[in-house]
This record gives structure tokens, C-alpha cells and sequence, in this order.
């Protein structure tokens, strides 16, 4: 399956969009950990909740510029984020706020949790520091920050979940490469 253009809407944030227009629009609030510290907190539309799969928007949350090298994160940039209960990864869809599509990044991580109280949906997911970006036009995959995943000691603390990330990771760099891509972001 081929990437979406910068053109053409994600269907399922669409309809999600237009479901949670149609009623109140829902909160969240997503908590991202990493070795057991507050890494950021931010709020979040929901669009979209099945029971596993899981659709936010959100603004970038800082007031600066953030420059990996290969893509700058700006005020204004909108992001779509997909969490899973089920899955040991999230994928977050970058957009400019002009609507430009910028690509994908991907967090390694332990599944979500999620809670509900009241109107408001509380997400935590626990970073495990490997991360993949893939450009919009699938020409950029770009896997991030291995060494700080070797010099966090999860292999020493917990092997099973070091394994399960390495094992992630190369999974969504194939996906990334061979253009099945779009097709993780999919409820099954």
C-alpha cells in the first residue's frame, strides 16, 4: 500500500474527526515516560478509540523549533498519533500547519495504557528510546537513537522487553521499506 500524499486525508482521522464534531469533542492527555520519568505531558483530541487501537491530534507541544537534522518539528506542526494497546510501538503522522504532510515518527514502546474518567482519556505509553522516522515520500528511513537504547540498560533490566523493542524496530523499518507502511496504522 502506498503512502498517502500530503493531499490526501488520513480516512480514518476523517471520519474519526467528523464523528467527535458531530458530538462533544473528547480530551486526552498524553503521558509519554522514559525510564520511569516524565519525559512530556500534553493534551490531545481524541478522534478515534475501537478498545485497542487508539487516535489522537495534537499541536507540537513546545513554543521552539526542535531540529533532528532531517526534519524540524515547529509551533504550529499537527501531529496525528496512533497508540495501541496491543502493539509495542506508536506512530505519530507530522503534518505543517499549512497541512504539508512532513512524514512519520515512530516510537518504540511498551503498549499504551489507557484510562477514561469522565470526559477526559488518559494515555501512557513508556518510551524504550529506539525510535524510526520515515519520510513523506517513503525516500527517508532513518532508524534514531540506538545508543541511548544500548546505554539505558533495558537488556540488563529486562531482556524479554529489549528483545520485543529490537524485534519493533526492525518491523517498522521493513514496513517502512517496503511500503507496507501505511497499512500499521490499520485496526485489525
Amino acid at each position: 500500500m502506498s503512502a498517502p500524499s500530503a493531499e490526501t486525508p488520513n480516512p480514518a482521522a476523517t471520519a474519526a474527526t467528523a464523528a467527535a464534531t458531530a458530538d462533544s469533542v473528547a480530551t486526552a492527555e498524553i503521558t509519554l515516560t522514559k525510564a520511569g520519568s516524565l519525559k512530556i505531558r500534553y493534551p490531545a483530541t481524541l478522534l478515534f478509540d475501537d478498545g485497542t487501537h487508539l487516535t489522537v491530534r495534537a499541536d507540537w507541544a513546545r513554543e521552539t523549533v526542535k531540529d533532528f537534522g532531517f526534519v524540524q518539528f515547529a509551533p504550529g506542526d499537527v501531529f496525528v498519533e496512533h497508540y495501541w494497546r496491543d502493539r509495542w510501538y506508536a506512530v505519530k503522522e507530522v503534518r505543517s500547519a499549512d497541512g504539508t504532510l512532513k512524514g512519520w515518527y515512530c516510537d518504540v514502546a511498551r503498549p499504551a495504557v489507557v484510562r477514561t474518567e469522565g470526559p477526559v482519556t488518559t494515555v501512557e505509553v513508556e518510551d524504550l528510546d529506539l525510535d524510526l522516522w520515515r519520510s513523506a515520500d517513503g525516500a527517508s528511513v532513518l532508524r534514531l537513537d540506538e545508543d541511548e537504547f544500548t546505554e539505558s540498560g533495558l537488556a540488563d533490566r529486562d531482556p524479554e522487553a529489549a528483545a520485543e523493542a529490537v524485534r519493533t524496530l526492525d518491523a517498522l523499518e521493513l514496513a517502512a521499506r517496503t511500503g507496507e507502511f501505511t497499512d500499521l496504522l490499520v485496526s485489525r
